[in-house]
């Protein structure tokens, strides 16, 4: 049976018969698989043409069908393992084929934390240019990974919808705005599992409509779940189309019968045709505005818009590095661009002489305030705005540094930064990323007066194909085999 393709399929496939293109859509083709890319997609070879294949893994055969054929690679579905990796499992979640929340759980989870640790090498030697191997190299440390990689999340951000004549949420299938309708995910918190289910079926019970993304109607959009690990606290966000909300008083009361640990009902508004989650008025239906939560020693308090590290031992471990690479003895002053809710500032502030923090979102640095009051932290000082224009105008205030930390958004430093850090001359960089390739070009700018001494992988996302690094910057010395003064 001729399986029915669109204008779109046609045209790409003519496309790669004029372009002279190796393979052509719909073709299936045997293939060696010798890595995995960054998004943990299988790479193999067809006539010297690179194909990516999602759930295939290095030193496996596999049959697959060419979907995609751009010039120089392209996609292709597995459609069989002819001779399986040592290291490939069978996916516990039953939904791991549709879902496309997790991209690595068919792999053994030693060989996960392997493979990031070679995704950091590869791109600090492919794009930033630096030696990871013999004499002079960039140490690259091998992955701290977690000794129970499951039921880490603390949050989960579902979207609502309805099939079937009932209302379903889940995570969306890849590459795809379609619900896989879920009642439980082995990556978040349990309690999460339960807050999804449990206003999920009263939704259901209190004719409560779900949002229909493609006609603009309904009014449940997403669940979120916050939990505070440490803390037990538990926070529900009720993202809605409009604010009123039928028998309100009832779903309330019902997710406080039914799930004890909830200490906050919090509804956000979100009128806009968008794929944005969060509209821009929240307001607290029952309970308190925040729960709380500790890293390490330090408290915070989690609103219902802040941005909190999900996987919150993980980030107990990433702040430990970033504290030992910052070398603090306590008479140094530290600048935190990208700071967020003051997280890494306060962090360091336990070991600093000051900290001064920088972000462009105001709530944001409201949060961070209230964070460091809320720890009696007087040593820190936060600014609302860009750190490529604050910083500079701190330094012509006379503000120095002795230490600066980045922790960057996946696009990485801006240039202006960059710029600034080699014209303050810190002492020492300590970089936090959560993206290797834009880690690699900036440190190969840094590299102009900086020593990129070693490198610390952190998975901080387990069965994904994501990976936090830190890397620690000295001034002068030598790397990759040239001298920088």
């Amino acid at each position: 049976m001729k399986r029915h393709q669109s204008n779109k399929q046609r045209g790409s496939q003519q496309a790669a018969v004029e372009r002279n293109y190796p393979v052509q859509l719909g073709q299936i083709v045997e293939l060696e698989i010798t890595g995995l890319n960054h998004e943990g997609q299988g790479v193999g070879r067809y006539n010297g043409y690179t194909l990516f294949v999602p759930k295939a893994l290095p030193k496996e055969k596999v049959l697959a069908e060419v979907e995609h054929a751009k010039k120089s690679f392209g996609f292709a579905r597995l459609l069989s393992v002819t001779e399986p990796s040592p290291v490939r499992l069978t996916p516990p979640c039953p939904v791991f084929d549709q879902c496309g929340g997790c991209s690595l759980q068919h792999m053994d989870y030693v060989a996960q934390l392997a493979h990031k640790q070679q995704i950091v090498r590869d791109n600090l030697a492919r794009i930033g240019g630096f030696t990871v191997e013999g004499e002079d190299a960039v140490i690259v440390h091998p992955t701290l990974g977690m000794d129970e990689p499951w039921r880490y999340r603390n949050k989960a951000q579902v979207p609502i919808g309805m099939q079937g004549g009932k209302i379903v949420s889940g995570f969306y299938a890849e590459k795809s705005h379609d619900i896989i309708d879920i009642d439980s995910c082995l990556i978040q918190q349990d309690v999460n599992d339960s807050v999804v289910r449990v206003v999920k079926r009263l939704a259901g019970e209190l004719g409560i409509t779900a949002y229909n993304e493609g006609t603009h109607t309904g009014l449940l959009r997403h669940v979120v779940a916050k939990v505070g690990v440490k803390t037990g606290e538990v926070m529900v966000v009720l993202i809605t189309t409009e604010e009123t909300i039928p028998q309100k008083e009832r779903l309330v009361e019902s997710i406080r019968q039914e799930l004890p640990a909830v200490t906050s009902i919090v509804q956000n508004v979100n009128e806009r045709q968008t794929n944005v989650i969060f509209g821009d008025k929240t307001f607290t239906l029952w309970g308190n505005e925040v729960i709380y939560d500790y890293i390490g020693s330090v408290k915070f308090a989690i609103s219902a818009r802040s941005f909190y590290q999900v996987n919150p031992a993980q980030t107990e471990v990433l702040y430990n590095k970033t504290l030992e690479y910052a070398g603090l003895s306590g008479g140094e002053t530290v600048i935190d661009a990208y700071c967020g809710i003051g997280t890494i500032s306060l962090f360091l502030a336990q070991k600093a002489k000051h900290v001064y923090g920088v972000e462009i979102v105001p709530e944001a640095i409201a949060d961070a305030n209230r964070n460091a009051e809320l720890n009696g932290m007087e040593n820190v000082t936060f600014a609302v705005g860009a750190a490529e224009v604050v910083i500079p105008a701190w330094r012509k205030d006379g503000i120095t540094a002795d230490v600066i930390v980045v922790d960057p958004p996946r696009k990485g430093c801006d240039e202006v930064l960059l710029e600034t850090i080699l014209a303050m001359e810190p002492e020492r960089v300590v970089y936090v990323s959560c993206n290797p390739s834009t880690l690699a070009r900036d440190l190969k700018v840094l590299s102009g007066k900086y020593r990129v001494v070693e490198v610390q992988p952190v998975d901080m996302f387990p069965w994904t194909g994501h990976v936090e690094s830190v890397a620690l910057l000295e001034k002068g010395g030598t790397v990759g085999g040239s001298l920088y003064k």
